[in-house]
């Protein structure tokens, strides 16, 4: 079967997948590079652990927030600009970062270098722009299967560096990484969005048009379910780890890999098969072999049979399952309206990292002392089960419609 070829629009060079693979991988860099160093910059600045952290927190929301309007701004002004724009202010707030004379100042500036969000959103944007539904599912899965190493490697690269140079050593490294990725963007990317001539209001005014559609919703929440599941992992399983199994925060950060290398694997599914398969079958496909494995991991631990190994060998099911399905979820939360690629993208964006920042916080309060692994495996399969329900509602309204 021929495909219809890739569009690209007025532009001098057509981005290649390595640029798109690393705008995306530097925003996730940026978010966990320096967490191995928390403790130490407390310390610099004087601080507490306890308000130090907030650097996470700080930055998740505003990222969040920021996936909102980013979208918008990139179908009014071009994808180009608006990323060329953002890495810019990203470097001076980096370099503010570094500068920083007081954790105040350093909050702010760390706050500010959630700009880069932009390179996130904007890569899945950009193959939207550029191909049809199932192959945008097979080059996104490339792209987030590239991706997916970073938080395999971002802290192991972070406390390397802080041991050898101190915490300014990562921040550093992001400046020098920031501004390879920008002179890759200024000679690789052109522009891939079909500009309109409105207003921000006006492009905020279609909102109603992307949260009136059930196909909309049905893909954001079976991305905001499953992705939702590892984020109350995130949460929960440091704590799980370390109280319920007396591992060491070695051995908990080694296990951690094993969900990565997961995911990595089901996004080399998703680019290789997407198109062939159908965006919707690997949708259901990744969510009900999330949802296989922490059941079983939920009849073992039932049994008295749960321990570290089945705990965290399981949860390779739920990397690989979240890679087959989050490539195809997103793309088809762009596909309902094409020329509202970016405002879709930011929506979907700020809706799953929300959610799943809030199934993390579920995760922490659920996990008092003395708790088992039990409630946070509950909460990830219930989370999984959701994230079916979503998939099967599109594809009983697509079947309806084709009817």
């Amino acid at each position: 079967m021929q495909h219809a070829p890739a569009r690209f629009l007025d532009r001098t060079t057509p981005p290649k997948i390595v640029t798109l693979i690393l705008l995306a991988g530097l925003s996730a860099l940026t978010m966990n590079i320096f967490l191995p160093s928390l403790p130490g910059m407390a310390a610099y600045f004087g601080v507490s652990y306890g308000l130090m952290q907030q650097s996470v927190a700080l930055y998740l929301a505003l990222s969040a927030a920021l996936q909102i309007v980013i979208g918008p701004i990139s179908d009014r002004f071009g994808r180009r600009k608006v990323l060329i724009g953002s890495l810019i202010l990203f470097l001076i707030a980096t370099v503010g970062t570094l500068l920083a004379p007081n954790a105040t100042v350093f909050l702010i500036f760390r706050m500010a270098q959630a700009v880069i969000a932009s390179g996130m959103v904007l890569s899945r944007a950009i193959v939207r722009d550029m191909v049809a539904d199932a192959q945008a599912a097979s080059m996104i899965g490339y792209v987030t299967m590239g991706m997916s190493l970073v938080p395999m490697i971002g802290p192991v690269i972070g406390g390397v560096l802080d041991d050898l140079y101190g915490w300014q050593a990562n921040f550093a490294l992001l400046l020098v990484l920031g501004v390879g990725v920008l002179a890759l963007v200024w000679t690789d990317l052109g522009e891939t969005a079909t500009l309109r001539k409105v207003s921000l209001m006006d492009q905020i005014r279609t909102y109603p048009g992307l949260f009136g559609s059930r196909r909309f919703w049905g893909y954001t929440m079976s991305a905001g379910f499953a992705s939702g599941c590892f984020f109350a992992y995130l949460g929960g399983a440091p704590y799980v780890g370390d109280k319920v199994f007396g591992l060491s925060s070695t051995e908990v950060g080694a296990l951690f890999a094993l969900t990565a290398i997961g995911y990595a694997a089901g996004n080399f599914l998703a680019g290789r098969y997407s198109v062939r398969v159908g965006m919707n079958r690997m949708i259901l496909a990744g969510t009900l072999v999330t949802t296989g494995g922490l059941a079983v991991l939920t009849l073992l631990t039932l049994a008295g049979l749960s321990g570290p190994v089945v705990f965290f060998g399981l949860t390779v099911f739920m990397g690989l399952g979240n890679g087959i399905c989050l490539p195809s979820a997103n793309a088809g939360m762009l596909s309902v309206r094409p020329e509202l690629a970016g405002t879709a993208s930011g929506l979907g964006g700020a809706i799953m990292i929300g959610g799943g920042a809030a199934l993390a916080a579920v995760a922490g309060v659920l996990l008092g002392p003395g708790a088992t692994e039990m409630p946070l495996i509950l909460l990830m399969l219930a989370s999984s089960v959701a994230s079916v329900i979503s998939i099967l509602l599109v594809i009983r309204r697509a079947r309806h419609i084709g009817a």
